[in-house]
Protein backbone atom coordinates (compact mmCIF):
# COMPACT_ATOMS: atom_id res chain seq x y z
CA UNK A 1 0.00 0.00 0.00
CA UNK A 2 1.36 3.36 -1.08
CA UNK A 3 3.14 5.46 1.85
CA UNK A 4 0.05 8.30 1.50
CA UNK A 5 -3.11 5.74 1.45
CA UNK A 6 -1.46 3.90 4.07
CA UNK A 7 -1.65 7.42 6.39
CA UNK A 8 -5.43 7.76 5.42
CA UNK A 9 -5.85 4.46 6.87
CA UNK A 10 -4.56 4.86 10.26
CA UNK A 11 -6.32 8.06 10.63
CA UNK A 12 -9.61 6.59 9.46
CA UNK A 13 -8.03 3.85 11.97
CA UNK A 14 -7.51 6.54 14.95
CA UNK A 15 -10.95 8.23 14.35
CA UNK A 16 -12.93 4.70 14.42
CA UNK A 17 -10.91 3.87 17.49
CA UNK A 18 -11.97 7.03 18.87
CA UNK A 19 -15.39 7.29 17.91
CA UNK A 20 -16.12 3.52 19.45
CA UNK A 21 -14.82 4.94 22.94
CA UNK A 22 -16.90 7.78 22.51
CA UNK A 23 -19.97 5.70 22.08
CA UNK A 24 -19.31 3.65 24.70
CA UNK A 25 -20.01 6.69 26.94
CA UNK A 26 -23.24 7.35 28.15
CA UNK A 27 -25.13 10.27 25.47
CA UNK A 28 -26.29 13.15 27.71
CA UNK A 29 -29.98 12.58 28.38
CA UNK A 30 -31.98 14.34 25.40
CA UNK A 31 -34.27 17.47 26.90
CA UNK A 32 -37.48 16.01 26.34
CA UNK A 33 -41.02 16.96 27.39
CA UNK A 34 -42.30 15.56 31.06
CA UNK A 35 -44.14 12.31 30.90
CA UNK A 36 -47.39 12.56 32.15
CA UNK A 37 -51.01 11.05 32.82
CA UNK A 38 -54.30 11.92 33.06
CA UNK A 39 -56.49 9.88 35.91
CA UNK A 40 -59.94 8.97 36.28
CA UNK A 41 -60.89 12.27 37.66
CA UNK A 42 -58.94 14.40 35.58
CA UNK A 43 -55.97 14.57 37.61
CA UNK A 44 -52.99 15.58 35.64
CA UNK A 45 -49.79 13.40 37.09
CA UNK A 46 -46.19 13.90 35.97
CA UNK A 47 -43.40 11.19 36.20
CA UNK A 48 -40.58 12.44 38.40
CA UNK A 49 -37.67 10.00 37.62
CA UNK A 50 -35.48 8.55 40.54
CA UNK A 51 -32.11 10.56 41.40
CA UNK A 52 -30.79 12.38 44.07
CA UNK A 53 -30.24 16.19 45.39
CA UNK A 54 -29.10 18.25 47.88
CA UNK A 55 -32.16 18.70 50.15
CA UNK A 56 -32.16 21.81 52.57
CA UNK A 57 -30.60 25.23 52.46
CA UNK A 58 -27.40 26.68 50.17
CA UNK A 59 -27.04 29.85 52.02
CA UNK A 60 -26.61 30.55 54.82
CA UNK A 61 -29.07 32.44 57.69
CA UNK A 62 -26.86 35.40 57.56
CA UNK A 63 -26.82 35.64 53.71
CA UNK A 64 -31.05 35.26 53.94
CA UNK A 65 -30.87 37.99 55.80
CA UNK A 66 -28.87 40.40 53.75
CA UNK A 67 -30.58 39.36 50.92
CA UNK A 68 -34.18 40.39 52.58
CA UNK A 69 -33.17 43.08 54.42
CA UNK A 70 -36.49 44.25 55.44
CA UNK A 71 -38.06 41.48 57.46
CA UNK A 72 -37.24 41.29 61.13
CA UNK A 73 -34.16 39.70 62.67
CA UNK A 74 -36.11 36.85 64.29
CA UNK A 75 -37.82 35.51 61.26
CA UNK A 76 -35.21 34.22 60.16
CA UNK A 77 -34.99 31.46 62.87
CA UNK A 78 -34.70 28.79 60.51
CA UNK A 79 -32.36 26.40 61.50
CA UNK A 80 -34.40 23.49 60.52
CA UNK A 81 -33.45 24.03 57.32
CA UNK A 82 -29.96 22.79 57.89
CA UNK A 83 -27.71 20.58 57.78
CA UNK A 84 -27.87 20.39 53.54
CA UNK A 85 -27.45 16.66 53.21
CA UNK A 86 -27.74 14.24 50.18
CA UNK A 87 -30.76 12.28 49.27
CA UNK A 88 -31.76 9.76 47.34
CA UNK A 89 -34.65 9.01 45.57
CA UNK A 90 -34.80 5.73 44.85
CA UNK A 91 -37.89 4.75 42.45
CA UNK A 92 -39.52 7.11 39.77
CA UNK A 93 -43.08 8.25 41.04
CA UNK A 94 -46.16 10.30 39.55
CA UNK A 95 -46.88 13.32 41.45
CA UNK A 96 -50.37 15.73 40.85
CA UNK A 97 -48.84 18.60 38.11
CA UNK A 98 -51.17 20.54 40.07
CA UNK A 99 -52.31 20.86 43.39
CA UNK A 100 -55.97 18.77 43.60
CA UNK A 101 -58.74 21.17 42.75
CA UNK A 102 -62.44 21.94 44.35
CA UNK A 103 -63.64 20.01 41.04
CA UNK A 104 -61.72 16.91 41.73
CA UNK A 105 -62.47 16.88 45.83
CA UNK A 106 -66.15 17.28 44.62
CA UNK A 107 -66.02 14.31 42.74
CA UNK A 108 -64.76 12.37 46.28
CA UNK A 109 -67.38 13.97 48.23
CA UNK A 110 -70.37 13.08 45.31
CA UNK A 111 -69.34 9.39 45.11
CA UNK A 112 -68.01 8.11 48.80
CA UNK A 113 -70.38 10.66 50.79
CA UNK A 114 -67.29 12.18 52.87
CA UNK A 115 -67.48 15.35 54.86
CA UNK A 116 -64.74 17.58 55.48
CA UNK A 117 -63.47 17.86 59.28
CA UNK A 118 -64.46 21.61 59.06
CA UNK A 119 -67.94 20.27 57.81
CA UNK A 120 -67.74 17.28 60.64
CA UNK A 121 -67.16 18.35 63.65
CA UNK A 122 -69.10 21.82 62.87
CA UNK A 123 -66.79 24.47 63.60
CA UNK A 124 -65.88 24.91 60.16
CA UNK A 125 -62.80 26.67 58.90
CA UNK A 126 -61.19 30.00 57.91
CA UNK A 127 -61.88 32.61 55.58
CA UNK A 128 -62.23 35.60 54.30
CA UNK A 129 -65.36 38.48 55.02
CA UNK A 130 -65.80 40.55 52.11
CA UNK A 131 -68.01 43.17 53.74
CA UNK A 132 -65.98 43.91 56.64
CA UNK A 133 -62.72 43.31 54.72
CA UNK A 134 -61.76 40.83 57.48
CA UNK A 135 -60.31 37.69 57.68
CA UNK A 136 -61.43 35.01 60.67
CA UNK A 137 -59.23 34.56 63.47
CA UNK A 138 -60.81 31.40 64.30
CA UNK A 139 -62.69 28.81 63.38
CA UNK A 140 -66.18 29.99 61.84
CA UNK A 141 -69.03 27.56 60.85
CA UNK A 142 -69.76 29.22 57.40
CA UNK A 143 -66.60 28.59 56.21
CA UNK A 144 -64.74 25.51 54.54
CA UNK A 145 -63.65 23.94 51.41
CA UNK A 146 -66.97 24.84 49.35
CA UNK A 147 -66.55 28.62 50.57
CA UNK A 148 -63.81 30.03 51.70
CA UNK A 149 -65.29 33.52 51.26
CA UNK A 150 -63.84 34.59 47.80
CA UNK A 151 -64.45 33.00 44.91
CA UNK A 152 -63.41 30.10 43.68
CA UNK A 153 -64.64 28.07 40.45
CA UNK A 154 -63.92 24.05 40.40
CA UNK A 155 -60.21 24.38 38.74
CA UNK A 156 -58.85 26.29 41.58
CA UNK A 157 -56.89 24.83 44.56
CA UNK A 158 -59.20 23.05 47.26
CA UNK A 159 -58.39 24.72 50.56
CA UNK A 160 -59.70 24.22 54.06
CA UNK A 161 -59.00 20.59 54.13
CA UNK A 162 -56.97 19.14 56.80
CA UNK A 163 -54.30 16.30 56.46
CA UNK A 164 -57.02 14.11 57.41
CA UNK A 165 -58.92 15.41 54.30
CA UNK A 166 -55.99 14.88 52.30
CA UNK A 167 -55.17 11.74 53.24
CA UNK A 168 -59.14 10.42 53.42
CA UNK A 169 -58.78 11.48 49.56
CA UNK A 170 -56.00 9.38 48.56
CA UNK A 171 -57.50 6.07 49.70
CA UNK A 172 -60.65 6.83 47.97
CA UNK A 173 -58.70 7.41 44.69
CA UNK A 174 -56.78 4.52 45.72
CA UNK A 175 -60.04 2.06 46.01
CA UNK A 176 -61.41 3.58 43.37
CA UNK A 177 -58.37 3.11 40.82
CA UNK A 178 -56.86 -0.15 42.35
CA UNK A 179 -53.15 2.28 42.52
CA UNK A 180 -51.54 3.71 45.52
CA UNK A 181 -51.88 6.97 45.88
CA UNK A 182 -50.60 9.17 48.63
CA UNK A 183 -49.18 12.10 49.75
CA UNK A 184 -45.53 12.82 48.99
CA UNK A 185 -43.11 12.88 51.73
CA UNK A 186 -41.55 16.04 52.15
CA UNK A 187 -38.13 14.59 50.40
CA UNK A 188 -39.71 14.14 47.36
CA UNK A 189 -42.10 17.35 47.54
CA UNK A 190 -38.68 19.33 48.03
CA UNK A 191 -36.98 16.73 45.04
CA UNK A 192 -39.79 17.71 42.56
CA UNK A 193 -39.99 21.54 43.50
CA UNK A 194 -36.67 21.50 42.32
CA UNK A 195 -36.41 19.78 39.44
CA UNK A 196 -32.56 19.54 39.33
CA UNK A 197 -31.98 23.30 40.40
CA UNK A 198 -30.09 24.61 43.14
CA UNK A 199 -31.87 28.04 43.69
CA UNK A 200 -34.11 29.54 46.30
CA UNK A 201 -36.78 28.91 43.27
CA UNK A 202 -36.89 26.73 40.30
CA UNK A 203 -36.90 30.19 38.19
CA UNK A 204 -33.70 31.45 40.32
CA UNK A 205 -33.26 33.83 43.20
CA UNK A 206 -34.29 36.81 43.00
CA UNK A 207 -38.07 37.04 44.52
CA UNK A 208 -39.30 40.34 41.83
CA UNK A 209 -38.94 36.95 39.42
CA UNK A 210 -41.80 35.19 41.70
CA UNK A 211 -44.95 37.05 40.00
CA UNK A 212 -44.44 35.48 36.66
CA UNK A 213 -44.37 31.65 37.89
CA UNK A 214 -46.31 32.42 41.21
CA UNK A 215 -49.36 33.66 42.94
CA UNK A 216 -48.26 35.12 46.32
CA UNK A 217 -47.98 38.45 47.93
CA UNK A 218 -47.86 40.78 46.13
CA UNK A 219 -49.27 44.47 45.38
CA UNK A 220 -52.45 43.25 44.32
CA UNK A 221 -53.22 41.29 47.68
CA UNK A 222 -51.67 44.13 49.56
CA UNK A 223 -54.92 45.42 49.34
CA UNK A 224 -56.52 43.28 51.96
CA UNK A 225 -53.79 42.75 54.08
CA UNK A 226 -52.07 45.90 54.10
CA UNK A 227 -50.30 45.40 57.21
CA UNK A 228 -47.66 43.40 55.68
CA UNK A 229 -47.33 45.45 52.29
CA UNK A 230 -43.61 46.57 52.92
CA UNK A 231 -43.03 42.58 52.28
CA UNK A 232 -45.36 42.61 49.05
CA UNK A 233 -43.73 42.05 45.74
CA UNK A 234 -43.22 45.07 43.24
CA UNK A 235 -44.82 43.30 40.49
CA UNK A 236 -48.41 42.32 40.22
CA UNK A 237 -49.41 38.31 39.68
CA UNK A 238 -52.99 39.31 38.81
CA UNK A 239 -54.80 37.43 41.46
CA UNK A 240 -55.92 38.83 45.40
CA UNK A 241 -56.36 35.28 46.40
CA UNK A 242 -55.86 31.61 44.98
CA UNK A 243 -55.48 31.59 40.96
CA UNK A 244 -57.25 28.78 38.96
CA UNK A 245 -54.19 25.50 39.41
CA UNK A 246 -52.00 25.58 36.35
CA UNK A 247 -52.35 30.05 35.40
CA UNK A 248 -48.60 30.51 35.25
CA UNK A 249 -45.41 28.05 34.09
CA UNK A 250 -44.84 24.67 35.12
CA UNK A 251 -41.45 24.32 36.57
CA UNK A 252 -38.56 21.98 34.30
CA UNK A 253 -40.73 18.91 35.42
CA UNK A 254 -43.94 19.69 34.70
CA UNK A 255 -45.04 20.64 37.94
CA UNK A 256 -47.42 23.90 38.58
CA UNK A 257 -47.87 26.16 41.76
CA UNK A 258 -44.68 24.57 43.82
CA UNK A 259 -44.23 28.59 44.63
CA UNK A 260 -47.07 30.31 45.97
CA UNK A 261 -50.81 29.56 45.56
CA UNK A 262 -51.99 27.37 48.09
CA UNK A 263 -49.63 25.44 50.86
CA UNK A 264 -49.47 21.56 50.46
CA UNK A 265 -49.88 19.07 52.98
CA UNK A 266 -47.07 16.11 52.76
CA UNK A 267 -46.94 12.68 54.36
CA UNK A 268 -44.19 13.27 57.18
CA UNK A 269 -43.91 14.63 60.90
CA UNK A 270 -42.43 17.38 61.09
CA UNK A 271 -39.00 17.22 63.16
CA UNK A 272 -37.00 20.34 63.76
CA UNK A 273 -33.25 18.39 63.55
CA UNK A 274 -34.60 15.49 61.40
CA UNK A 275 -31.88 16.49 58.94
CA UNK A 276 -29.03 15.70 61.48
CA UNK A 277 -29.91 11.98 61.19
CA UNK A 278 -32.09 11.56 57.86
CA UNK A 279 -30.90 8.54 56.07
CA UNK A 280 -29.32 8.74 52.30
CA UNK A 281 -32.47 7.03 50.63
CA UNK A 282 -35.61 8.15 50.33
CA UNK A 283 -36.58 9.56 53.79
CA UNK A 284 -40.07 9.65 55.62
CA UNK A 285 -39.41 12.57 58.28
CA UNK A 286 -39.88 10.85 61.72
CA UNK A 287 -42.05 8.16 63.31
CA UNK A 288 -44.14 10.84 65.00
CA UNK A 289 -43.60 14.15 67.05
CA UNK A 290 -45.32 15.22 70.22
CA UNK A 291 -48.29 17.46 68.82
CA UNK A 292 -48.72 14.84 65.38
CA UNK A 293 -47.66 17.88 63.46
CA UNK A 294 -47.15 17.05 59.44
CA UNK A 295 -45.19 19.43 57.26
CA UNK A 296 -46.29 21.55 54.80
CA UNK A 297 -44.56 23.13 51.92
CA UNK A 298 -44.44 25.83 48.97
CA UNK A 299 -46.47 28.76 50.55
CA UNK A 300 -49.46 30.42 49.66
CA UNK A 301 -51.37 33.58 47.60
CA UNK A 302 -50.69 35.71 51.21
CA UNK A 303 -47.25 34.12 51.30
CA UNK A 304 -44.03 36.28 51.50
CA UNK A 305 -40.82 35.25 49.52
CA UNK A 306 -38.55 34.29 52.10
CA UNK A 307 -41.67 31.73 52.66
CA UNK A 308 -42.06 29.84 49.35
CA UNK A 309 -38.81 29.10 49.06
CA UNK A 310 -37.91 25.20 47.87
CA UNK A 311 -36.46 24.65 51.14
CA UNK A 312 -38.60 26.56 53.89
CA UNK A 313 -40.08 24.19 55.80
CA UNK A 314 -43.83 24.81 57.71
CA UNK A 315 -46.23 22.38 59.76
CA UNK A 316 -49.82 22.32 61.39
CA UNK A 317 -51.70 19.22 63.35
CA UNK A 318 -53.48 17.24 61.02
CA UNK A 319 -56.56 18.42 62.40
CA UNK A 320 -55.76 22.22 61.07
CA UNK A 321 -57.46 23.85 57.88
CA UNK A 322 -56.89 26.93 56.22
CA UNK A 323 -58.21 29.04 53.41
CA UNK A 324 -54.69 29.02 52.53
CA UNK A 325 -54.05 25.30 52.44
CA UNK A 326 -54.63 21.98 49.93
CA UNK A 327 -52.48 19.15 48.70
CA UNK A 328 -51.08 17.31 45.58
CA UNK A 329 -50.74 13.63 45.39
CA UNK A 330 -48.26 10.99 44.44
CA UNK A 331 -49.43 7.85 42.26
CA UNK A 332 -47.03 5.06 42.65
CA UNK A 333 -45.17 3.38 40.00
CA UNK A 334 -46.37 -0.11 39.43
Amino acid sequence: MPIGARRVALVLGILAVAGLARAAEPAPAAEAKPQSLTNSVDLKLARIPAGEFMMGSHESLDDLAKAFPQYDAWRFNMTDEFPLHRVRITRAFYLGSTTTTVGQFKQFVADSGYQSEAERDGTGGYGYNADTGQFDTKRNPKHNWRDPGFPQTDEHPVVNVSWNDAVAFCQWLSRKEGKTYRLPTEAEWEYACRAGTTTRYWAGDDPELLPKIANLYDAATSTVLPEWSKYALHGRDGFVFTAPVASFKPNPWGLYDMHGNAWQWTADFYGKDYYAHSPLDDPKGPPTNDKLRHVRRGGAWLSWPLYVRATFRNYNTPVSRYFNLSFRVVLEVQ
